[in-house]
């Protein structure tokens, strides 16, 4: 009897193993598919999941059906309020399988780009370089190079402006196309593709380089599928039309909180009422810290991990 319950048990593990795969990647269910191909392709260490049951032209194919529009922002059509006003509000927020958390920022000449104190080297934790500058509030940046995977945040990718100065560059050609995220000097955020010389000549006073752009002049950018990330940890900015500025972060990767597409994201920001709004770096980067602590859960077993850069509030 014993035996036969084994062998029963034994039975069961290989036919799930054998046709869950099937039907994941040939069964009729396309959406699931995609997700879990786009999810995979967008990792350094699991592409494999993905490259193991499907041709490359499938994959290239799925990723490619997810398209996201560009643009760049009309900084005419951002109105910042005034007088100043100080308010900082911090809101809950609930998707279908995650959660993550909003601050808005209602005077965005509040807004910094903060560094690691080993810049361009080596990164520190969010909440270290938030520290660092007597930040109220800070989320995780631009990505960066950390080929390695030391997990020491590496080299920023692109370029970095703080208070009006080029504090880092790896772009050589000035007709380069970039992704902007930048605030100029009052505080309007500037999103979407420039040349590199041009960035360099509109009075950007803080800015990274990441993306995609996920809302332009009030226009979504992602109109079919899901933005060709997968699933993931996420973290983003954006502005109203009145000049407050949004942070976001969506935890990922446990049972309570999956993570996010990036049309979650830009439905997250549509939401809160973005006119304009990006991508920052997620998965593992993803942070947010409000009043001295790490208010999200960062998907990283260790804890945070180190990032050359931030935007943050004192």
């Amino acid at each position: 009897m014993l035996k036969r319950a084994i062998a029963f048990i034994i039975f069961e593990v290989l036919f799930v193993s054998i046709t869950m795969p099937v039907l994941m990647f040939y069964g009729p269910f396309t959406r699931v598919r995609d997700t879990f191909v786009t999810t995979a392709m967008t990792t350094f260490t699991h592409q494999y999941l993905a490259t193991l049951f499907l041709p490359k032209k499938v994959i290239d194919k799925i990723v490619s059906e997810s398209k996201i529009e560009s643009g760049r922002t009309d900084k005419n059509l951002i109105h910042v309020n005034g007088p100043k006003d100080k308010r900082i509000e911090l809101y809950n927020v609930y998707g279908k399988h995650f959660e993550g958390k909003v601050i808005l920022i209602h005077d965005p000449t509040r807004v910094e780009v903060g560094i690691s104190s080993k810049f361009p080297y080596e990164g520190e934790t969010t909440s270290v370089i938030a520290k660092h500058y007597n930040a109220l509030a800070a989320i995780n940046a631009g990505g960066f190079g950390d080929s390695s995977m030391k997990g020491i945040g590496g080299a920023p990718q692109g370029f970095v402006i703080h208070r009006g100065k080029l504090l880092y560059t790896e772009i050589k050609n000035p007709d380069e196309k970039v992704d902007l995220i930048g605030f100029t000097d009052d505080g309007k955020l500037m999103v979407g593709k420039y040349k590199y010389k041009e960035v360099l000549n509109m009075g950007i006073k803080e800015a990274v380089s990441f993306g995609p752009a996920l809302v332009i002049n009030g226009q979504p950018m992602i109109k079919k599928g899901d933005g060709g990330w997968g699933i993931a940890p996420r973290t983003a900015i954006g502005q109203r039309e009145d000049g407050t500025v949004i942070f976001l972060v969506i935890d990922g990767r446990t049972l309570k909180s999956i993570g996010a597409t990036l049309k979650d994201v830009q439905d997250i920001m549509l939401k809160y009422g973005a006119y304009n709004a990006a991508n920052l770096d997620g998965g593992s980067s993803t942070t947010m810290y409000f009043k001295g602590k790490v208010i999200n859960h960062p998907s990283d077993a260790l804890g945070e991990r180190a990032v050359p850069t931030i935007f943050f509030v004192r």
